[in-house]
């Protein structure tokens, strides 16, 4: 099949990409046209393990290629919108990038032509872009929800072996077509789920809200973990033995952060309360996941005392390893309240320290980056783990202890044991771990 996908941030490069390797022709288009150059020059404007290689080889083989301009859309099977809807002040998504691609493409879709939404939009966006359409094409079309559910790090897996495929659609065409386009991804089984426009929108807010529960559910067992003595843990591996549960997003950190769980949570509540709803649920998700990315800071303060003139050393920046997303990542407002209270901040971060780097500069932050994990912690009055990154999971603590001007690390994501980090004289501070 042709496809056209608009947009070239995480979620329109990725699935373009991935239809490509599986033999469809694909025309990724995006209007920032120096996104575009470094596309067509083998550069890749975001880091997704895989994706350059898949990018060069498909590019290579001709069935996928980039463009500013829309003449593709009137040859495709179907186009794809994927762009970004950020998040409002008062938490609603913004749908201006959504529409304002819904009409650059409008006198372009063919007859019987598939617009398909593969960004995260707000229940009833369907019926609100169709309404618009209506007046600008002035043959028949076909509007279709197909949420995405990738997970950074590990997109380009979840894409080529996806648990299910939802399509949102109200006539049988657009749904045969679609799913037509999703076949050759299911070897086993076909686990391709058909509902309507609205159910669909509102199943991409649903999952994500519900792991977001989740993860803040756990950062709640951690913090009582630590008010009475539990070992969090225990307990998770304790819960997660039963089937109901589940072993997935029940490790306590620092609170979520990306672009999809704090946005969608918001959006959410949001939606709730235009129809006179107040989702309680998912208001306390998002306060408790607020609280909880400064929660390390309590204790950081409850060691020191006064911050004032400290420097605190932070390893992994990213708001998850293996991306170097820092949207809504728990280093950011770690690092402006320690700011706050007077104390500095070094970082390393395998991925996304530029990233981190160029947001500190703009937002005026007393952060210094460094390249070296260990340098990082030269004149440091304390270490504290943000990022699960592999490479941070067994260092050399002696060595640390040695940079430090303080040896004591603050674990916000339970790497390490208390064992191991007493053994070479540290005092180690975690997420609802025993101490022993």
């Amino acid at each position: 099949m042709r496809v056209s996908v608009i947009g070239t941030g995480y979620v329109g490069l990725v699935s373009g990409t991935c239809f490509a390797e599986m033999g469809h022709s694909v025309d990724c288009i995006d209007i920032d046209i120096s996104k575009i150059d470094l596309l067509k020059s083998g550069g890749c404007p975001i880091y997704e393990p895989g994706l350059t290689e898949m990018i060069e080889r498909n590019v290579s083989d001709k069935r996928l290629s980039f463009s500013t301009t829309f003449d593709s859309v009137k040859d495709s099977d179907a186009v794809f919108l994927a762009v970004g809807t950020p998040m409002s002040e008062d938490g609603q998504a913004d749908l201006k990038y959504l529409y304002s691609a819904a009409e650059s493409i409008a006198s372009f879709v063919p007859k019987n032509g598939i617009i398909v939404i593969k960004s995260t939009v707000p229940v009833g966006t369907a019926a609100k872009l169709n309404e618009f359409l209506s007046s600008k094409i002035n043959h028949e079309y076909h509007i279709v929800n197909n949420p995405e559910f990738l997970k950074e790090g590990a997109a380009i897996d979840d894409f080529m072996r996806p648990e299910r495929i939802v399509i949102g659609s109200a006539d049988d065409y657009s749904f045969n077509k679609i799913s037509d386009l999703y076949d050759s991804f299911f070897r086993e089984s076909r686990r391709i789920i058909r509902m309507t426009n609205v159910s669909a929108e509102m199943t991409k807010y649903a999952a994500n809200c519900f792991l977001a529960t989740k993860i803040s559910f756990i950062n709640e067992i951690a913090r009582l973990c630590d008010l009475s003595g539990a070992d969090v843990e225990e307990v998770r591996t304790g819960i997660q033995t039963d089937s109901r549960i589940g072993h997935k997003f029940l490790y306590p950190g620092p609170g979520y952060g990306g672009s999809c769980f704090p946005k969608d949570v918001r959006a959410l509540a949001f939606t709730a309360k235009q129809l006179g709803y107040e989702f309680k649920i998912v208001e306390a998700t998002e306060k408790v996941n607020q609280e909880q990315k400064l929660y390390m800071l309590k204790k950081i303060k409850k060691h020191f005392g006064s911050l004032s003139g400290k420097t605190f050393t932070f390893w992994g920046v990213a708001f998850k390893a293996k991306t170097d997303d820092i949207r809504e990542t728990p280093a950011i407002y770690l690092a402006q309240a320690l700011n706050k209270e007077g104390a500095k901040v070094k970082y390393y971060d395998p991925i996304a320290s530029n990233n981190f780097k160029k947001f500190c500069e703009e937002k005026n932050i007393n952060a210094e980056m460094s390249d070296d994990m260990y340098e990082a912690c030269s004149e440091s009055d304390g270490l504290i783990i943000l990022t699960e990154w592999k490479q941070l999971r067994n260092p050399d603590f002696l060595k640390i202890k040695n940079e430090l001007r303080e040896n004591v690390i603050f674990d916000a994501r339970n790497l390490y044991s208390f064992s191991k980090v007493s053994e070479a004289g540290m005092t180690y501070y975690s997420v609802g771990k025993k101490e022993s």
